[in-house]
C-alpha cells in the first residue's frame, strides 16, 4: 500500500502559535523543545507530520567518516516503548548465540541530529519520559548493563503532543519544554467548514492538493535553512532581553529557564 504524503503544514486553517512554535523549534535546537497540548482532532499531530515537507539538511558522517548531507528525519516513539527501545539495550540474539555482551542502540540515538515526536507524551511510563528529557537536555544516551557502559549522541529536537483531559505533566517537566502552546478548537464556523473542505479535498486526491501548497512550502522551507544558518550569528540587544525579563516577572514565571528560553526564541 503507497504511503499517503503529509497534509501540509500551511494548509492548516489558522493556528498561527502552533505553527511558529514548530517552525522555531526547527530553526533553532536549543529552545528546548516544543509541547503541544490540547484536545483531540485539533490538529497536532497533523502538524507536526507537515514539518516533513520543511526539514532541512544536515551534514553527517557515515561509518566510514565521509561526510554527507542528509535531510532531518522525524523519529516517532512507539507508543508502547519500553526503556530498553528508547535508550537502548542488549542484543539479545548475540547474548544467547555468543553468550556476550552487544549494547544496540535506542530510539534516542536514532533521533540524533532529528526531531523526535512523543504523541501522549503524558502517558508515558514516568522512568522513559525522565530518561527523554535527560537525552534531551545532556546530548546523550547512556546504556549500563552490568560492567558494560556505552554512550550514544542524542542531539534532537523534542516535541511532544498531548490531551490534558487523559493526565497532566509534572510542573518540574513542563519547565523543561522551552515552548509550550495550547492548541484550542477553532470557534468560527466558516473556519471549521474550511477545515472540512480542506481534509475532504486533501482525502480525495492528496497529490493535488499538494501541489496547490507546494511553492508555499518551498519557500517556507529555503527560509528555515537559511535562519539555521545566520542564528548563530544573531544577538539579541540589552532592550529586547529587558523587555523579556519584564513580561516573564508580570507571569510569575519562576523558573530561570525561562529567560533562557525566552532569549533563544528572540533569537
Amino acid at each position: 500500500m503507497e504511503e499517503v504524503p503529509p497534509f501540509p503544514l500551511l494548509a492548516l486553517v489558522g493556528q498561527p502559535e502552533l505553527k511558529t512554535a514548530l517552525i522555531l523549534g526547527l530553526v533553532n535546537p536549543g529552545i528546548g523543545g516544543v509541547l503541544l497540548s490540547g484536545p483531540y482532532g485539533v490538529g497536532k499531530s497533523t502538524a507536526v507530520r507537515g514539518l516533513l515537507d520543511i526539514l532541512p539538511t544536515v551534514e553527517r558522517a557515515d561509518e566510514t567518516g565521509t561526510s554527507h548531507h542528509e535531510r532531518v528525519r522525524l523519529v516517532e516513539l512507539p507508543l508502547n516503548a519500553r526503556m530498553d527501545d528508547v535508550v537502548g539495550g542488549i542484543n539479545e540474539r548475540v547474548a544467547l548465540e555468543q553468550s556476550r555482551v552487544q549494547i544496540e542502540e535506542g530510539v534516542l540515538a536514532k533521533a540524533h541530529r532529528n526531531l523526535l515526536y512523543v504523541d501522549e507524551i503524558n502517558l508515558l511510563d514516568p522512568a522513559v519520559l525522565d530518561a527523554i528529557l535527560d537525552a534531551a537536555a545532556q546530548g546523550r544516551a547512556m546504556v549500563r548493563r552490568g560492567a558494560v557502559t556505552r554512550l550514544f549522541p542524542a542531539q534532537f529536537v523534542l516535541i511532544g503532543s498531548m490531551n490534558p483531559e487523559e493526565g497532566s505533566l509534572r510542573p518540574q517537566i513542563l519547565d523543561r519544554f522551552g515552548l509550550r502552546v495550547w492548541v484550542a478548537p477553532l470557534a468560527e464556523a466558516q473556519e471549521r467548514l474550511e477545515v472540512y473542505r480542506r481534509t475532504q479535498a486533501f482525502r480525495t486526491d492528496p497529490t493535488i492538493f499538494r501541489r496547490a501548497y507546494a511553492a508555499q512550502t518551498e519557500a517556507l522551507a529555503e527560509e528555515v535553512a537559511a535562519a539555521r544558518e545566520i542564528m548563530p550569528h544573531v544577538m539579541v540587544p540589552a532592550p529586547i532581553e529587558e523587555l523579556a525579563l519584564a513580561l516573564i516577572q508580570d507571569l510569575h514565571i519562576p523558573s530561570h529557564r525561562a529567560e533562557i528560553a525566552c532569549s533563544k526564541r528572540a533569537r
